[in-house]
């Protein structure tokens, strides 16, 4: 949970709180650097494949351990009772955290934070996804870990074979992203997958390659941009305009192909909305029927005047080359929609969906 922290639900229904943020209580234990602000807290949450060997779990986490505040991916290692962690060890220390902002006109300390973390089909390397802090130089930033998707071992070190220079920092798979907010792999030949979500146009779901640009840029002074609010261009020129359909043209592109043209190109990109596209999961086994095989996006959505738009789940037909979808469908869910934040096939078959407002719901197929 963003800010209370790490637990576990055993079988019979007994909830273990673990490992707590600062100032959490009831928690076996606490870190004292670990806090919530904004979009930022413990965000992601991984079991090693080999977890009944090393017994080790994973997260992602602001920390203010040593100033300034970052992301980091603890490791840590569970008894055997699922009562208490130990052995922390922080594999990932330096992913950027936003500050609180002093003038910044879009968003809160802790925003675009990403927060991701899933191992691969290889059950090797780990996989972390980050945000951009709304900061516009550190997406293209070969050294920094804002606005990428990162590959790493156990131990943090970068996997051999993600694909870039030199002049990149070794553990990075991907860049020139906005917020990673999804991540999965394809069941059948491990392509990674993740949802990206858009400033206000253009939701994307992206087929990742090793070394990938995923295209996104918000600085000023490029492609005919002008001075921009506090040095970032991501939502020029302005919100209400940005919803005109009629000027979404005008807008800087999530992926941009014309600075870029070898980026990373989205296999579906929302019918040029952004809705909140936070989570994606496949959907696999026979019990889902013609949905087999189809990826589960959800969004949190947006809101009118404080009605909510576009909370849903939408099952996309990814064609077979990973460019393009052959159709959507939205999934009639039997509960009332809301801010869908993680979805994850649990391994009896069913969906697991968590909620923003405080629910974890498991949707099975007629």
């Amino acid at each position: 949970e963003k800010c209370r922290g790490l637990s576990v639900r055993e079988p019979n229904g007994d909830v273990n709180h673990l490992l707590g943020l600062k100032d959490t209580k009831d928690y076996s234990t606490t870190e004292k650097d670990l806090f919530c602000q904004g979009q930022a807290g413990m965000n992601g949450v991984a079991i090693d494949p080999n977890f009944e060997d090393n017994r080790y779990i994973y997260v992602y986490s602001a920390s203010d351990k040593t100033p300034p505040a970052t992301n980091r991916v603890l490791r840590l290692k569970l008894n055997e009772d699922f009562t208490k962690v130990s052995d922390r060890t922080d594999i990932v220390e330096d992913i950027p955290f936003k500050p609180k902002p002093t003038d910044h006109p879009f968003g809160e300390a802790g925003a675009h934070n990403g927060g991701r973390i899933q191992f691969g089909p290889d059950n090797t390397f780990l996989y972390v996804t980050t945000g951009d802090n709304h900061n516009s130089r550190i997406p293209q930033d070969p050294q920094s870990l804002g606005g990428k998707v990162l590959r790493i071992d156990r131990n943090g070190n970068a996997a051999p074979d993600n694909g870039l220079s030199d002049k990149y920092d070794p553990r990075i798979f991907t860049y020139g992203h906005r917020n990673v907010q999804g991540l999965t792999f394809h069941p059948e030949n491990g392509q990674p997958v993740v949802t990206e979500h858009g400033p206000w146009h253009s939701d994307e779901v992206n087929m990742l390659v090793a070394g990938g640009n995923s295209g996104w840029d918000p600085k000023p002074n490029m492609a005919g941009r002008g001075d921009c609010p506090d040095d970032y261009c991501g939502y020029m020129p302005n919100q209400k305009e940005g919803m005109d359909p009629d000027k979404r043209s005008e807008y800087m592109p999530i992926t941009d192909i014309e600075t870029y043209p070898n980026a990373i190109q989205p296999a579906w990109q929302n019918n040029q909305l952004s809705q909140g596209i936070s989570t994606a999961d496949f959907l696999t086994g026979e019990q889902w029927g013609d949905w087999e095989g189809r990826l589960a996006v959800g969004f949190m959505g947006i809101g009118f005047g404080g009605t909510p738009v576009g909370n849903r789940i939408d099952l996309l037909d990814i064609a077979d080359d990973g460019k393009s979808v052959n159709d959507v469908t939205e999934m009639p869910v039997p509960m009332e929609p809301g801010r869908f934040r993680t979805l994850v096939q649990g391994p009896e078959g069913d969906l697991y969906a968590v909620m923003d407002e405080g629910m974890v719901y498991r949707i099975s197929p007629k």
